[in-house]
């Protein structure tokens, strides 16, 4: 049997690992880039995508063995007056920052080691029955922007074009409710004894899509009575939602407010409310999308601020602003392909022959031109498939190393931002204070995986009931029909015989094993990236089957494509009461994003929140910082 291509990349891995040097690894890795009908397009390729194979091997190798050759050596091809190192949301708000604060004709150059550029916002496109599918691979909507929104931010959208009120208007809320469709949940044979989905959750959602009074939800009795639980579990799962009671007696309110501050949500439910092992499982999952990591490794606090029962009669102040409005403010801020669409649209702002029109409606179906990305004439030049090794204060400026197509190549620029995983900035700026390489090192970010799969009905979900699945213990705990949003032109599949992508979640954790949630999040780096597609491909079919089999669905007949969006360095790391001193970790984020010379830092992370806003407004502090050193 032939070595297809995902077999080889998949490989790499495996090569680094059979000890490879440095110089070695640079001449074996030059390779042709994928093409789709004889263009570049990277959002129609399925597969392992996210952190896809090729985008990190040779960089975490070099990164690790650098000192084995003399970078020094290696001749200066171009200069510039900003260099971008990363090409997400942060590194191309950096750039139109740059663009607006210092002029139009400076000079800029982003790098991005993937494929495609939007980091984390990563589109998806597929082409099925003859319609075009768009679906979101990572940063998914705007959080709550009537709360989160800077200045800053909302100046740069209305200069973008981009409209909030739009995209609201654009998202029909009343899709799902009005077939009838409610949330429901998936119990596993694996894990529960059976096979059996419950609909009609009367749940609130934290960033929740759906009106509250239009959740198709029964009463919370009727539908905790079909849980595959004993009639004990059933009843204290039904006693916890309906008859809390103040389980921290005897405590004052600050003090209750602080046990919650540091006590786990798993904790709180098992020895404080007395659920019993099955029944603490029906929420082990619940967290995972919007922390991901499971029950034990959120604080009591945080699982309030997602909704999750138990601290309703314990007296405590309301919730504060932020976490109150990602809890009221509805999550409709949504383009086809997620935050992608903002990426796309910054894009054009630098670079308008890449991108055709002038609106964010055109934008929607537009065909980026990934060719017109990296050209020799324009002032702003987006450069991918090149992973940056090295950043280094030089005389005049800053020295720049990436690797593409298997070469060495060494830039300088007067100034450079480093707009990419933080954690990672330690070993490519060696010569940043050892204090702040340690803060840096703490950002540990959290693995997830956005999977999209297309079917090419979702008869199966009407006939259930649902649109949305939670799984309690099942690989992926989120199982959703696509936001139904419809605009420039793209429509949102109407009906249940039409093709549609199904959004699932798969966070890799650890429960019971104790372990903090940042080695629980470098565990779960370490599989994800060496977990072959196979492997994911296998797990996804065997549970849309379980799930959906008794309706007569068939993984093999009725899935027309998955793409795997892998997110190994996913979320932000956010500080977390239950393993962080809080009053430090104030410090440690301030001292982790100061500049080192002319190399300023950017990211998401470098707010420790992952939120495209946050991303937004760290760009424009670096490009400031830089600016006021000029």
């Amino acid at each position: 049997m032939a070595i297809t291509r995902r077999d080889f990349l998949n490989g790499v891995a495996v090569t680094i690992a059979a000890g490879l040097t440095p110089l070695d690894m640079v001449r074996a890795a030059g390779k042709e880039h994928e093409f789709i009908d004889g263009s570049y397009y990277p959002p129609s390729l399925t597969g392992l995508r996210g952190n896809h194979p090729g985008s990190f091997e040779m960089a975490h190798a070099l990164g690790r063995e650098q000192k084995k050759f003399d970078l020094t050596a290696l001749p200066v091809e171009e200069e510039y007056d900003l260099v971008v190192v990363g090409g997400g949301i942060s590194g191309l708000a950096a750039g139109c920052f740059w663009r607006q604060l210092v002029g139009q004709n400076s000079k800029v150059l982003i790098l991005d080691n993937h494929d495609d550029f939007g980091g984390h916002a990563k589109r998806n496109e597929f082409s099925t029955a003859g319609k075009k599918l768009i679906g979101y691979g990572g940063s998914e909507s705007f959080q709550s922007p009537a709360h989160n929104f800077s200045p800053d931010v909302q100046k740069l959208m209305e200069t973008l074009g981009v409209s909030a009120t739009k995209l609201k208007e654009s998202f029909d809320v009343n899709f799902y409710p009005d077939w009838q469709l409610s949330r429901g949940v998936f119990f596993d044979k694996k894990n529960f004894g059976e096979t059996k989905i419950v609909s009609g959750d009367p749940g609130r959602a934290v960033s929740d899509d759906i009106p509250p009074d239009r959740l198709n939800g029964r009463k919370i009795e009727d539908f905790i009575n079909d849980f595959p639980l004993s009639e004990s579990d059933r009843k204290a799962l039904i006693d916890l939602h309906v008859r809390p009671g103040d389980y921290l007696p005897g405590m004052t309110v600050e003090e209750k407010s602080s046990w919650l501050d540091t006590h786990s949500y798993s904790e709180f439910l098992a020895t404080k409310v007395g659920l019993s092992k099955m029944a603490l499982l029906y929420f082990q999952q619940r967290s995972n999308d919007f922390f991901a990591i499971g029950i034990e490794g959120i604080s009591c606090s945080d699982a309030r601020a997602c909704a999750l029962p138990g601290m309703e009669a314990l007296g405590l102040p309301p919730l504060d602003g932020e976490s109150l409005a990602d809890l009221e403010e509805p999550y409709v801020y949504h383009f086809p392909d997620g935050n992608a669409g903002l990426a796309r649209i910054m894009v054009r702002y630098m670079l308008p022959d890449a991108l055709p029109g002038t609106t964010m409606e055109d934008s929607v179906l537009a065909r980026l031109h990934y060719e017109k990305l990296d050209l020799p004439e324009n002032t702003t030049r987006l450069r991918l498939n090149s992973s940056v090794i090295n950043a280094a204060n030089v005389p005049g400026g800053v020295a720049v190393t990436y690797l593409r197509d298997g070469k060495l190549h060494r830039v300088h620029a007067k100034n450079a931002i480093m707009a990419g995983y933080n954690m990672m900035i330690p070993y490519l700026v060696p010569e940043m204070p050892k204090q702040q390489q340690a803060d840096l090192k703490l950002n540990v970010k959290a693995p997830l995986v956005y999977t999209n799969v297309v079917v090419k009905n979702w008869q199966a979900f009407k006939q259930l009931g649902v649109h949305e699945f939670y799984s309690p213990a099942a690989p992926y705990s989120r199982i959703k029909l696509d936001y139904p949003v419809s605009i420039g032109g793209y429509q949102h599949p109407a009906t249940p015989d039409d093709p549609m992508v199904i959004h699932m979640v798969y966070v890799p954790t650890y429960p019971g094993s104790n372990l903090p949630a940042r080695e629980q999040f470098r565990l779960g780096r370490a599989y994800l990236l060496g977990t072959t597609f196979a492997a994911h491909e296998e797990m996804i079919r065997g549970q849309l089957q379980e799930m959906f089999g008794s309706t007569g669905f068939d993984n093999q007949r009725d899935i027309a494509a998955i793409t795997v969006n892998r997110w190994a360095h996913g979320y932000a790391y956010y500080a977390n009461p239950l393993f962080d001193d809080m009053d430090e970790m104030e410090k440690v984020v301030e001292r982790a994003r100061q500049p080192i010379g002319r190399i300023a830092i950017a990211n998401s992370d470098a707010d420790w929140s992952a939120y495209a806003h946050a991303a937004i407004d760290q760009a424009l502090r670096a490009v400031n910082e830089l600016k006021g050193m000029r």
